[in-house]
């Protein structure tokens, strides 16, 4: 599975790139057959409150899973994303196995 992270505006830290990758793989205990994830993370409005969106698109043969979520932290974002997108693979997966 490959796992790449873009951060537009800002530059993440070790600490936020390392919280997301270990994250991030954990959906492949949810689908074994991820090829590539891709969470991209944006800055808007850098004033406000909730300005810090989160974009995780994963990849496996034959689709594609997209969430996006916005929050005051890219943690929370992150968080919120995955657990989102194990429902959307546990689906999937389920889907699948029936045909």
């Amino acid at each position: 599975m490959e796992i790449k992270i873009q951060s537009i505006h800002f530059d993440a830290t070790e600490k936020l790139q390392a919280f997301i990758e270990k994250k991030v793989a954990k959906l492949e205990k949810t689908y074994e057959n991820i090829q590539k994830v891709e969470v991209q993370l944006k800055v808007v409005k850098p004033a406000t409150a909730q300005n810090k969106e989160t974009d995780i698109t994963v990849v496996v043969p034959g689709t594609t899973f997209h969430v996006e979520k916005t929050y005051d932290t890219f943690e929370e974002g992150v968080d919120t994303g995955v657990d989102a997108l194990k429902v959307q693979l546990t689906k999937y997966k389920e889907k699948t196995r029936d045909h």
